[in-house]
């Protein structure tokens, strides 16, 4: 009898959930463009994230508070117009959720009647509790975000390692199991100890997915422009570059200049 494991058309809760109770791992990148989304749907990646890095590696800002919710509905649709098969999650920007539930709520409707996309991200633990409970009592997925949560940075002042002392420790713990409570279908952990991230995953029924979090949470998110060298400035312990984008792209496009002034481009086969 055939063990094969069988293909799957679309990615959903479901399937993710049933993925952390066999031991199977997550993998889940960014995107922030139809063209980049195809890519990766194409290479069966198992979640897209369309998050507000796109602030900083696609608008250039120095954090993600600035992009707005008009901004994020663009590039979500963008990236929902490319996939077959990827579940896609949209971060909701900062301002859009946090302190009122209606905004909240109003905000998570429009991403999702707008673009398309399949579910919403909130940063934060109980204290975002009322917009997390608003938005799934309409049916929307809402994946949360604990440790290093970027919209806060002004508040913590550094992107250093989150929840080393014990007291945010169990915090963090606390947040997460509230979040499960509530209905949240994942949750992403970011820049904690690894024997912290490894125990909320096992304590949690529901997926962790980590970024400088060790290799014990359920899934792993790297944002694609640094994963594929595209950015250059940016190192953090975590990051594991798979490609040298930025040189390999400027050495292209040297090239091409030089072919230009050169008078080497167009040649013959290449003019009609």
């Amino acid at each position: 009898m055939s063990t094969a494991k069988k293909e799957v058309k679309r990615i959903t809760t479901h399937q993710l959930q049933a993925m952390k109770r066999r031991g199977e791992k997550i993998a889940m990148l960014t995107a922030y463009d139809f063209s980049s989304a195809r890519i990766l749907d194409a290479a069966k990646i198992d979640v897209i994230l369309v998050g507000d890095s796109a602030s900083n590696v696609m608008a250039g800002h120095e954090t993600t508070l600035p992009i707005t919710l008009d901004q994020m509905i663009y590039h979500a649709s963008s990236v929902i117009r490319a996939i077959n098969r990827a579940f896609v999650v949209v971060d909701l920007p900062f301002g859009s959720y946090q302190g009122n539930s209606k905004n909240a709520l109003e905000s998570a409707i429009r991403i999702m009647k707008e673009s398309g996309a399949h579910a919403v991200k909130l940063e934060g633990g109980q204290e975002i509790g009322e917009s997390v409970v608003r938005i799934l009592s309409t049916g929307v997925p809402v994946m949360g975000h604990l440790g290093l949560t970027p919209q806060s940075i002004y508040k913590f002042g550094t992107y250093t390692v989150r929840a080393k002392e014990e007291a945010e420790a169990q915090r963090l713990i606390e947040d997460a199991k509230y979040l499960e409570s509530l209905g949240c279908f994942a949750i992403v952990l970011e820049k904690i100890p690894a024997k912290l991230a490894k125990r909320v995953s096992e304590e949690l029924t529901i997926p962790t997915i980590g970024i400088g979090a060790g290799p014990d949470t359920d899934g792993q998110v790297l944002v694609t422009h640094d994963l594929l060298g595209i950015t250059k400035d940016f190192n953090p312990r975590f990051l594991r570059r798979y490609l040298n984008l930025f040189e390999e792209i400027q050495g292209a496009v040297e090239q091409y200049i030089s072919d230009v002034k050169d008078r080497d481009f167009p040649n013959e086969k290449e003019q009609y």
